[in-house]
């Protein structure tokens, strides 16, 4: 039997695959947990449908980052910090302080697990931090840190 998976199957494949199961396992296990469909012409042209749609969203939004990351490549970001006289910082600059400060300065809400910092900055002067963005689309921000 060809079935369309609704959800993820571990061993049979994932969600919106057209896949050939057993009827025995089609009939008992899958159809009835909801797991997958009977793969019809109607149905599958609804597949097609959904793809081509998120196939859209998908380009919309790597468009759309693709825009904020030139935007974020022209940007200096003022971090003030406490410090020593060497320039050493009494704590360090985390991607959270960077995220808020990008958030305060710039108005531009980035989640500060896309921010990619090899360690904590615990040295004022400037960094350059990478930003990723969207699945292929990444950018170098500037972050300045004043004693």
């Amino acid at each position: 039997m060809i079935v369309i998976l609704t959800k993820d199957v571990k061993g049979t494949g994932k969600a919106g695959e057209v896949v050939k199961v057993s009827d025995g396992y089609a009939r008992n296990m899958l159809l009835p947990k909801g797991l997958a469909k009977e793969a019809t012409e109607g149905n599958i042209r609804n597949l097609e449908k959904q793809k081509a749609i998120a196939a859209e969203k998908h380009k919309e939004q790597k468009a759309a980052a693709q825009q904020q990351a030139k935007t974020i490549e022209n940007i200096t970001l003022e971090i003030k910090s406490k410090g020593g006289e060497t320039g050493k910082l009494f704590g360090s600059i985390t991607s959270k302080d960077i995220a808020e400060a990008l958030l305060k300065q710039e108005n531009i809400k980035i989640d500060k697990k896309k921010i990619e910092l090899s360690g904590p900055i615990k040295q004022a002067g400037e960094t350059e931090v990478n930003i990723k963005l969207f699945s292929e689309v990444s950018a170098t921000l500037k972050v300045r840190v004043t004693v």
